[in-house]
């Protein structure tokens, strides 16, 4: 018998969360498998590749502390065998209400290291509750290792399933878009990312104050809240080798085309970016950071890692790995082998058949 399965995020931005959910939605087998989708608000980006077959509940609410009850109130009347928590704030808010549903099976899926990422002390508050899921998806070790140290989760009810990567998709993208580099004087390194604390483009903006001299012209990929104060800090270092493309589409044929992909992230959960930057063929150096960095890196064959806090060594490190031959097959080939989609996919189904 078909499984209905209930997935719900505040909205279709671009972000992994969504990426993920909407590969889900999109390519869970339809023999096993109903999904619906719902939604706070019915906006962003990933709209545009939800496969017509998901239908979407949308409850309009901007604030997700003022969604629960709406959300309820949706789990109660679709009476859904299965519900896909896929964004952290969300799951922690509708831990303390699953024993409302003896019936349904929740499933939360993490979206970083929660020690780091969450700070407020009202929503840690829930985390007391997040035993009560009857499975929680980890992308990396960083963040089981987390979950189980510092807010007492059962180990039992971890699952690591990493990030999936869709090839097919990802070529399509990069043969639709033109390659956005213009100067062949210069070495085009990309960093891709929303413009907050977390990703680092404030430390990374200093690593290039010491490459202002040399052929190396960054482009940056993304929006948030910090731009404004990115591109101020830009002008104050004096800047001219930096360009703000703002949030793009198509952010593949940025990838494809750069010479190297940048990783600045002060923490992460397990990078999309980091894997579709290998799936494009292009190398990366990325901060060492918490969230499945050492998992993804593959050393000397997809990239490297370097402490971004050391703005000198991370700058001399970029100049060196500009220097060098990287095989774009090789480095596609090491993230393909680990985390193609077909080989994510059936992880998931394996985890949500079992429930």
């Amino acid at each position: 018998m078909r499984k209905k399965i209930l997935f719900i995020l505040p909205d279709l931005h671009a972000g992994g969360a969504e990426r993920i959910v909407t590969t889900l939605c999109n390519h869970l087998p339809d023999p096993l498998f109903e999904t619906k989708l719902l939604l706070m608000r019915r906006e962003g980006a990933y709209l545009d590749i939800l496969d017509a077959k998901t239908e979407i509940i949308d409850i309009q609410t901007q604030r997700i502390r003022h969604a629960v009850v709406p959300m309820l109130k949706v789990i109660r009347k679709e009476r859904p065998d299965i519900v896909f928590c896929g964004f952290g704030e969300v799951n922690a808010y509708l831990s303390m209400f699953i024993k409302l549903f003896p019936s349904v099976k929740f499933v939360a899926r993490e979206t970083n290291v929660v020690s780091k990422h969450v700070t407020r002390p009202e929503i840690r508050f829930f985390y007391r509750f997040y035993n009560n899921f009857h499975r929680i998806i980890c992308q990396s070790r960083d963040m089981a290792e987390d979950l189980s140290t510092n807010f007492k989760i059962s180990s039992e009810k971890i699952t690591l399933i990493h990030n999936p990567v869709n090839f097919d998709f990802i070529r399509q993208q990069i043969s639709e878009g033109e390659n956005p580099y213009t100067d062949n004087n210069r070495k085009n390194v990309v960093a891709v990312g929303n413009l907050t604390h977390r990703k680092g483009f404030d430390n990374l903006l200093r690593v290039f104050h010491h490459l202002k001299d040399q052929p190396i012209h960054l482009h940056i990929v993304g929006s948030g809240r910090d731009e404004e104060a990115l591109r101020q800090q830009a002008t104050d270092l004096g800047l001219s080798q930096v360009t703000f493309h703002g949030q793009q589409k198509n952010p593949y044929r940025y990838l494809a085309h750069a010479d190297l992909f940048i990783l600045s992230s002060r923490y992460e959960g397990f990078p999309n970016v980091l894997l579709e930057a290998g799936a494009c063929g292009t190398y990366s150096l990325a901060n060492n950071c918490p969230g499945g960095i050492n998992e993804i890196i593959q050393p000397g064959i997809n990239g490297e890692t370097a402490s971004i806090e050391q703005h000198g060594e991370f700058a001399a490190k970029i100049t060196q790995v500009l220097q060098e031959d990287h095989a774009a097959a090789e480095i596609s080939e090491s993230i393909r082998s680990r985390y193609a989609l077909p080989i994510i996919l059936q992880k998931y189904v394996d985890c949500l058949t079992t429930l």
